[in-house]
């Protein structure tokens, strides 16, 4: 493990100090092997649990609060701090394991599956235990936190067992031995911990996985996951393995620039881990399956010509100037749109959402440089926005379905009050 990995120093040293007056027993640490302690904390990493954990600007960490937006409502991620009374202090061992493998919390409770317990599922016992003998090791935060939000009938809890019935197989990751240590250390982390499919994976209209399209891209939170299979053009085909070890490291590679909810997953996560699990995940990846219907024809008909004219022009106009006429960008800087998996998705979503409102591209510790794009909602009609957009996703070989400017409309809609 690099030592950026590593515990903070001030937990180190805080352990050290408890160890050595006899205090550990009295906060549950009882001579914890230091070595379990900084595992749990990589896999927290891992698991990106500060992301839904921890309210950013509180200065708490993990103490919960923060809104979770899912299509049914809101919820409140829970204070999973060692405090007894508003966090995880008092739970046992079991219900802690329980919780991430099993979708039940305290005393039995349902948990709803925003928690992601339908990947942690997959992780062995003892890395379970890891995290929360990481967790022990945490400033204890009281912060009260009523967790349920959301609006009946979803706010029964008890439902979820009934959901779980349908939908919730528990079991641990099951190494495939007809793939290499490589593909399956891959597979545990970005199937587990990591849990890729929970943003990239289509989800049916109770919000469960549509395991036939696993990895094939979901629209939430106002941008669109893209398709990260093997797919050749709409997933990472047309990517090497080092070309996707290069953005979770850094969030830049020859040809892309992380934006939106993945820059928090590579601030918070990828950039933290370590270059050989980094590299076993890409290597999974580039062997997941691209699905039966990913290399159809994205768009039935050709784009109206009137259309693409229109977008041309206000692409040379607007465009041109970062991403070049050839569309293939500045690499490393502005990112290429030539050939793009990101603006050649199904759902345009993502696309709309960056010519709208614009976007700033994520800055890690290898590249801090973050370059931005400006907004044009302000500057083109829902028409022109259409036609550029139809243009950059149909221009240079692209292939995908065309933009009405219905859509448009409808995504400026959907932006208003966002603030991402």
């Amino acid at each position: 493990m690099r030592d950026k990995n590593k515990l903070p120093l001030g937990t180190v040293l805080a352990l050290a100090l408890i160890s050595g007056s006899g205090g550990a027993r009295a906060t549950g640490i009882d001579k914890q092997d230091f070595n379990q302690i900084e595992r749990g904390h990589y896999l927290t990493t891992v698991g990106d649990c500060a992301a839904c954990h921890t309210l950013p600007g509180s200065g708490h960490a993990f103490a919960g609060g923060r809104p979770v937006e899912t299509p049914f409502g809101t919820l409140i991620a829970p204070n999973i701090t060692p405090d007894p009374q508003t966090g995880i202090g008092a739970w046992t061992d079991q219900e802690f394991v329980n919780a991430l493998t099993r979708g039940t919390g305290r005393h039995g409770m349902r948990l709803y599956p925003a928690m992601p317990y339908t990947y942690y599922t997959k992780l062995t016992r003892d890395d379970a235990l890891a995290i929360r003998a990481y967790l022990n090791t945490i400033p204890a935060v009281h912060n009260p936190v009523k967790s349920d939000q959301l609006p009946f009938p979803f706010s029964m809890r008890w439902t979820m067992a009934l959901w779980d019935e349908l939908f919730f197989t528990p079991g641990t990751f099951h190494p495939d031995p007809h793939k290499s240590a490589q593909w399956n250390r891959g597979a545990y982390l970005a199937e587990g911990p990591g849990h890729c499919g929970m943003c990239h994976t289509p989800k049916n209209f109770l919000g469960a996985d549509d395991t036939n399209k696993a990895l094939q891209g979901y629209a939430l939170q106002g941008w669109f996951a893209p398709n990260i299979t093997d797919d050749p053009r709409r997933g990472l085909g047309g990517w090497s393995v080092d070309d996707i070890i290069a953005y979770l490291k850094t969030g830049h590679n020859k040809t892309s620039a992380a934006t939106g909810l993945m820059s928090e997953t590579l601030n918070l996560s990828t950039s933290k881990m370590s270059d050989a699990d980094l590299k076993d995940i890409a290597i999974y990846l580039k062997g997941e399956a691209s699905g039966s219907s990913a290399n159809k024809t994205a768009s039935a008909d050709p784009p109206d010509q009137t259309v693409m004219k229109a977008g041309a022009q206000v692409y040379a106009d607007e465009c041109s100037g970062c991403h070049t006429s050839s569309g293939k960008g500045v690499p490393g800087l502005f990112p290429s749109l030539n050939g793009s998996p990101a603006v050649q998705q199904t759902d345009p979503t993502s696309v709309l959402h960056v010519v709208l409102r614009g976007a700033l591209s994520v800055g890690t510790a290898p590249q801090p440089t973050a370059p931005a794009m400006p907004q044009f909602g302000w500057i083109l009609n829902d028409d022109q926005v259409a036609a550029v957009v139809t243009y950059i996703r149909n221009a240079w070989g692209n292939a995908a379905p065309t933009v009405s400017a219905s859509q448009v409309k409808k995504t400026r809609q959907m932006l208003v009050g966002r603030s991402d």
